[in-house]
């Protein structure tokens, strides 16, 4: 384990180094896998690039806005008219473990959110994958929903090859049941229905097989996840989202409006997911 010029901590795993950095909402800033980097590395605000945990909510909250056991919850709209993926990715972290192959850091949910409770993320790096862990220590009772948000490059390139030649764009490959309707704002509804074509800014559920993103000749990632949604985002010039989340986005809203309670987190339950990602070299 070392630490970056920029203040992140770096893993390394045979050709593999993974940066991670606590400062910037304990996000991974760079992965890189025999010299490519897989990872957009900036980008705008603090929302589209690298990978970053998402809690105590993952994907929007429409208005920012919900009601949980009689009480009236107004959240900071930081993308207005919504607030959008929960509040840990913008604070800082501290790392309370790291080694050459793992680190864990902690941090709690922050002035923005009403509830107290705390986040734990563990990081732990191979030659051939990752895995990470997710929890949320809550000292009261909250809804919550945690998930990953990563920002892959549609294009790799060769840092081998001296005329930087960019790998043929990123192919997705999601097989799902279902995917949750969107209304006119882009939230879901509540509706499950038959999966659409491309281009995606939706969320699934019922995947049948481990999603997998795949530059031809070059890599493949498969991501899996004990979460059992699955948001896509692949409307953007730069790069391609695959997130895996406990919830849809609006969950919290979307439960109220079906009579039911959202997913809770306690001080007798704490809410926890995973998430691993395996590569494999095409060359």
């Amino acid at each position: 384990m070392e630490h970056g010029t920029s203040g992140g901590v770096v893993m390394r795993a045979g050709d593999v180094r993974l940066t991670v950095d606590p400062r910037q909402g304990g996000r991974m800033t760079s992965l890189r896998i025999d010299e490519r980097e897989v990872l957009l590395t900036e980008g705008w605000g603090p929302i589209r690039w690298g990978c970053y945990p998402m809690a105590p909510f993952a994907g929007r909250i429409r208005d920012g806005h919900f009601a949980f056991r009689g009480r009236n919850v107004q959240l900071p709209l930081n993308l207005p008219p919504d607030a959008i993926h929960g509040t840990v990715f913008e604070r800082p972290w501290e790392v309370t473990s790291a080694a050459e192959d793992h680190v864990v850091m902690t941090t709690d949910l922050g002035p923005a959110w009403p509830f107290r409770g705390t986040v734990i993320q563990s990081i732990e790096l191979g030659p051939g994958g990752l895995d990470a862990t997710l929890e949320l220590q809550a000292e009261e009772a909250m809804p919550a929903a945690l998930g990953w948000h990563p920002w892959f490059r549609r294009h790799l390139r060769d840092a081998l090859d001296g005329d930087d030649t960019l790998s043929p764009e990123v192919e997705l490959v999601v097989d799902a049941e279902s995917m949750f309707e969107r209304g006119l704002d882009g939230l879901p509804t509540g509706t499950l229905v038959p999966p659409r074509r491309r281009p995606w800014d939706d969320a699934f559920t019922g995947v049948r097989t481990s999603p997998i993103l795949r530059w031809a000749g070059v890599l493949e990632i498969t991501i899996s996840s004990a979460a059992d949604v699955w948001v896509v985002y692949d409307e953007a010039v730069e790069g391609v989202c695959v997130e895996p989340q406990t919830a849809p986005p609006d969950a919290i809203n979307l439960a109220v409006a079906a009579g039911e309670e959202p997913d809770i987190a306690d001080p007798h339950t704490p809410m926890a997911t995973s998430m691993a990602w395996r590569w494999r070299d095409l060359g």
